[in-house]
């Protein structure tokens, strides 16, 4: 064959994500389940409109309007929806893997919503080094995403702290509650994987935290 091609990979598909239970050092990652987390999502995220700007539901002002969004979102299969659970024990936030392409090998980290409290925390951080180790490691994925409204600067500057590569703008590329999305696209590869991962650890030790909890050094410093 004298055209080029891409090289040969591992065609066997990924998994899909599952009901696990993600074991951090701060905190972990369970499946969203209303029952058990809807009272304390709401109690973290009641009063804190802004943490909805760019998701594409809410805010909400009543409860049970709420109660019926993590309900409905809990029993979707993409997004899969996980809890996130800080070290008390409570409720702090949610994030999903979305846009599950198996036969592919491609994931997406996508509807982060993390109530103030969680907000520049460890576990803030954490989780995402816990859902990209699995999804690369468990799951068998070999790219994995994140994409933002073009505008939303703070996500735009984490997806490139936590070591996601911009790929582009994909421009007028949703209708998000009335309004024009352009969308920032991220990624990472399961070869960049790796060095990612270390990096993630030798900042997520307790030696890289002062009494106050203040960072001793950035993420972005551990990647060189």
């Amino acid at each position: 064959m004298s055209q080029p091609v891409g090289d040969p990979v591992d065609a066997r598909p990924a998994q899909k994500p599952g009901p696990v239970t993600l074991q951090g050092r701060y905190g972990r990652l369970e499946k969203l389940n209303a029952a058990r987390h809807a009272a304390g999502l709401w109690e973290a995220l009641r009063g804190h409109d802004e943490v909805w700007a760019y998701l594409f539901h809410g805010p909400f002002s009543e409860r049970r309007d709420f109660d019926a969004y993590v309900e409905m979102f809990a029993a979707r299969e993409d997004p899969y929806a996980y809890a996130i659970i800080d070290r008390e024990g409570r409720t702090a936030g949610f994030a999903t893997l979305m846009e599950i392409r198996p036969a592919n090998r491609v994931v997406e980290v996508g509807n982060i919503l993390y109530s103030p409290k969680l907000q520049r925390t460890p576990l803030a951080t954490e989780v995402q080094y816990l859902l990209a180790r699995y999804a690369f490691e468990e799951l068998g994925n070999r790219r994995y995403e994140w994409k933002c409204n073009s505008l939303n600067e703070p996500s735009r500057r984490a997806a490139l702290r936590f070591g996601f590569t911009f790929e582009g703008i994909f421009r007028q590329h949703m209708i998000v509650k009335g309004r024009n999305r352009d969308t920032a696209w991220f990624a990472m590869t399961d070869h960049e994987w790796p060095a990612r991962k270390a990096a993630f650890e030798a900042w997520l030790t307790p030696a890289n935290f002062d009494d106050e909890g203040r960072q001793k050094k950035k993420l972005e410093a551990f990647r060189g």
